[in-house]
């Protein structure tokens, strides 16, 4: 068999079935009263989100290359609108005021590190402003995911935290952690560990608007 067929017709399979366990991870969380939504690609994940913000003035971002893989920063600095961006400080701020205004601004974007299929939405940070700003504060709240994150489970979203997402970030930061020298998570005390604080959503927060969009591509850690 041609290679590329078969890989072709490898990524249509795993695209029918992440198409159905993203419907089902979609109806459990609104079950859970967040907004959620399943898009077929990153181009329809941007135009939906887009539409979503489009009356926001103030935008906030977490450490996520997920949502800035949709060029959201930059078509929202276009607009004219606020970025807070602490990857890519403004002028004349410092990165604990650029978090600190995260928390505060009309809409904060961030991913997850997993999703479970049953609607909890798991983050672990280092610094606690991705899921201090994902609760409370933010009038409104986007969530962005690759289904690749999507979990059968809570626990196996939790493992997934450990074995994968937390390693994968680590290892892309340069942390000196024994998981981003050997991939394996030994609940360490590195003085650089990001795996700090856990944050799961079993419901939406009763103050804060959540849209969670589910996309069908493998996304981010």
């Amino acid at each position: 068999m041609n290679t590329a067929y078969a890989a072709d017709e490898d990524r249509k399979y795993q695209t029918w079935l992440w198409k159905k366990l993203g419907e089902k991870t979609v109806k459990n969380l609104k079950k859970h009263d967040f907004d959620a939504h399943l898009a077929a690609d990153t181009d329809a994940a941007r135009n939906l989100i887009l539409e979503m913000i489009k009356d926001y003035q103030s935008f906030g971002f977490g450490g996520s290359s997920t949502t800035r893989s949709l060029g959201l920063p930059e078509e929202l600095k276009e607009q004219g609108k606020i970025v807070w961006d602490h990857w890519n400080c403004p002028e004349g701020s410092t990165d604990l005021e650029v978090r600190l205004q995260q928390g505060r601004c009309d809409c904060f974007f961030c991913s997850a590190n997993a999703v479970s299929a049953g609607g909890e939405i798991v983050n672990v940070d280092g610094v606690g402003n991705r899921n201090n700003a994902m609760t409370f504060g933010c009038p409104k709240v986007i969530i962005v995911a690759g289904m690749n994150k999507v979990c059968p489970d809570l626990p196996s979203a939790l493992k997934r935290v450990q074995e994968v997402a937390a390693p994968m970030r680590a290892r892309s930061l340069n942390m000196e952690t024994p998981c981003a020298e050997n991939g394996i998570c030994t609940d360490c005390n590195a003085p650089q560990r990001i795996c700090r604080i856990t944050t799961i959503l079993h419901r939406k927060p009763m103050m804060t608007d959540i849209s969670v969009v589910l996309i069908n591509k493998p996304l981010g850690f």
